[in-house]
């Protein structure tokens, strides 16, 4: 197996995020045009609205390729009123033909480190219903389903919900 390296995300590397985010979005309309250039604002600026990780694959010695982004983890801090500080992971991807090598479970386990060195009390992440692969990885890694558990639904405003809420 390759050598395998999670770091915080630069600027420079947004053009293999964006790469990363247009193959696993592939053929869904939702993803806006404009998404690299705000990655990059909002990624990068004075006030970031979200933090990265990046999974590289380190080129063995002697070998002429740089590193290869091959994986992201697109992270956030929250508060609740509950448990105070939080760390939220909004998107994890690997690139399918490095599934299975762990590469995955280091990018959770970084964004754990970050969380407590944050002092954030607790760390969490949503999935899709129909996506059993990674929620059978994040229990096994020691989650906590929230919907079983607590019985939380996540509601979202958009668009034209959200113009109409603000009364604009």
């Amino acid at each position: 197996m390759a050598s395998v390296r999670i770091r915080e995300a630069k600027e420079g590397d947004c053009g293999d995020i964006l790469r990363l985010i247009r193959v696993k979005t592939a053929g869904a309309s939702r993803i806006r045009k404009t998404l690299g250039s705000a990655l990059r604002a909002d990624g990068f600026g004075d006030n970031p609205f979200y933090h990265c990780l990046v999974a590289e694959i380190l080129p063995a010695p002697g070998k002429l390729l740089g590193p290869c982004v091959v994986g992201y983890g697109i992270y956030y801090f929250i508060y609740s009123t509950w448990k105070g500080r939080t760390i939220y992971l909004e998107d994890i991807y690997v690139m399918p033909e490095y599934r299975g090598q762990g590469i995955g479970s280091k990018i959770i386990k970084k964004v754990a480190e970050v969380a407590l060195d944050k002092g954030c009390s607790q760390f969490r992440l949503a999935v899709l219903d129909w996506n059993q692969r990674a929620m059978d990885l994040y229990k096994a890694l020691g989650a906590q389903d929230l919907t079983e558990a607590e019985g939380w639904h996540f509601f979202c405003f958009q668009g034209e919900a959200t113009r109409k809420l603000a009364g604009k």
